[in-house]
């Protein structure tokens, strides 16, 4: 059984107290723990974030979060709890996507190591001599 709910969670209250270069990163922990309280989901490892609401949170950077934040939330059957900002529709990563972004780093990786390889021994042609040979005029 699928639920899905529309929450305006507040988090002035959870980086009010904090330093200013942390207060979007405390915003995104307030967030999690709201949602793990509402959706009766312990482990905050199984709550994931969309990328719209985390674009939404760093818009102003770290410095300035929002005050409050509406989301849409859908806990699934396996207990993951998926949030969104209202009005999108969560996307999950792909693992062709996956895959695709791993064998280009391979690749990548790969040219590299072949740039960085050395032939053994390389022997320098010898410097030719060239001798002048000057001649002396009788006088």
């Amino acid at each position: 059984m699928v639920i899905e709910r529309v929450y305006n969670i507040p988090l002035r209250k959870g980086f009010r107290q904090t330093t200013r270069y942390k207060k979007t990163k405390r915003a995104g922990a307030v967030l999690k723990e709201f949602l793990s309280r509402h959706m009766k989901q312990p482990d905050l490892s199984k709550v994931l974030i969309g990328r719209n609401l985390n674009i939404e949170l760093w818009k102003h950077g770290i410095k300035n979060p929002p005050c409050q934040v509406k989301v849409t939330v859908i806990k699934e059957d396996n207990g993951d709890v998926k949030a969104e900002l209202y009005g999108f529709k969560y996307a999950h990563k792909k693992k062709a996507e996956k895959e695709e972004k791993e064998s280009k780093a391979e690749a990548k990786k790969k040219s590299v190591e072949e740039k960085q390889e050395k032939p053994e021994h390389t022997e320098k042609p010898a410097k030719k001599v060239v001798v002048k040979k000057t001649e002396k005029k009788a006088e």
